[in-house]
């Protein structure tokens, strides 16, 4: 979990110079904002913060953002017990749609779970053979179809594969073509349609993958697709390599919605389940220095 604050570390260190048991407001006004935390965000953190902040003051005041309306209510996942557990992916094009679907797809099966891919992106013919190729590598069944053919037909018979097949997970790809243009918010609502058909209303995940490198830039993403599909939960990747983690608190936030995993590189491995927690202490391990006992 800690290993993507690296970069985020490194700028810390610059404000600061080094730890301290107390930093003045000015100063942590000036890390979130290099963090990219969302400026209102910050206002608003800063506001129930004293002139000089200790850690446990800056904990308190950073695990408010990961509640619903009081601080014991929590942003989870909603539960679904119905097999197969079909999860919709959806993101703009770069995001690391694909590679993530890979790494869900490897984390189930080292549980001994049965999974399914579907190449939704019948728009991308790289696409469709990046899944595909992946699902050689992983030894899993990828339900595709031609280039250019309807989307929402490949994840309709992507569900029926895994019903008939007693599949444990059903993991859809859909294309990430710029996230303001009106065909592909219909396409998507199409698409959703048919995923809750093949199911017979049965409930299902639709989980947005967001690039961690474009910091608050990915919010505006966010609230588009939300408004689209209701998300029920966001996948951050590229942490590894940005110092623009403090985006987390801006999407957490803003779109009330639970972080399920953050991709922080390149393996099959690397993708980790997100606590807020240890995100909380990781990033005031970068400020704070540890209180002698």
């Amino acid at each position: 979990m800690l290993g993507f604050f690296k970069k985020t570390a490194q700028n810390i260190a610059k404000i600061l110079g080094s730890k301290r048991l107390e930093i003045s407001k000015d100063e942590f006004e000036e890390i979130l904002i290099e963090s990219d935390v969302d400026y209102d965000i910050i206002e608003s953190l800063l506001s129930n913060l004293p002139n000089t902040i200790t850690r446990s003051q800056a904990d308190v005041a950073l695990s408010r953002f990961f509640r619903g309306e009081s601080y014991y209510d929590k942003l989870v996942l909603k539960p679904i017990s119905h097999k197969p557990l079909v999860e919709l992916i959806i993101g703009v094009n770069g995001a690391g749609k694909t590679t993530t679907i890979a790494k869900l797809a490897n984390l189930y099966k080292s549980k001994g779970k049965k999974v399914i891919l579907g190449a939704g992106d019948t728009f991308r013919a790289a696409a469709i053979d990046q899944l595909k190729l992946w699902g050689e590598r992983l030894d899993i069944e990828v339900i595709s179809t031609q280039y250019g053919s309807d989307p929402s037909a490949l994840a309709f018979d992507a569900i029926k594969a895994g019903i008939a097949r007693n599949i444990d997970h059903v993991i859809i790809d859909t294309a990430g073509r710029l996230h303001n243009q009106t065909n592909l918010k219909n396409e998507l609502l199409k698409i959703a349609r048919i995923c809750s058909k093949a199911l017979d209303d049965a409930p299902y995940y639709k989980i947005l993958v967001l690039d961690g490198t474009q910091g608050s830039s990915a919010l505006n993403q966010a609230k588009v697709f939300h408004e689209m599909l209701d998300i029920d939960g966001v996948i951050v990747t590229k942490l590894d390599g940005t110092s623009k983690g403090g985006a987390i608190l801006s999407i957490v936030h803003t779109l009330r919605l639970p972080i399920i995993a953050l991709g922080v590189g390149e393996g099959m491995e690397d993708l980790q389940s997100f606590d807020e927690n240890s995100f909380i202490q990781g990033f005031l391990d970068s400020i704070f220095e540890v209180e002698a006992k």
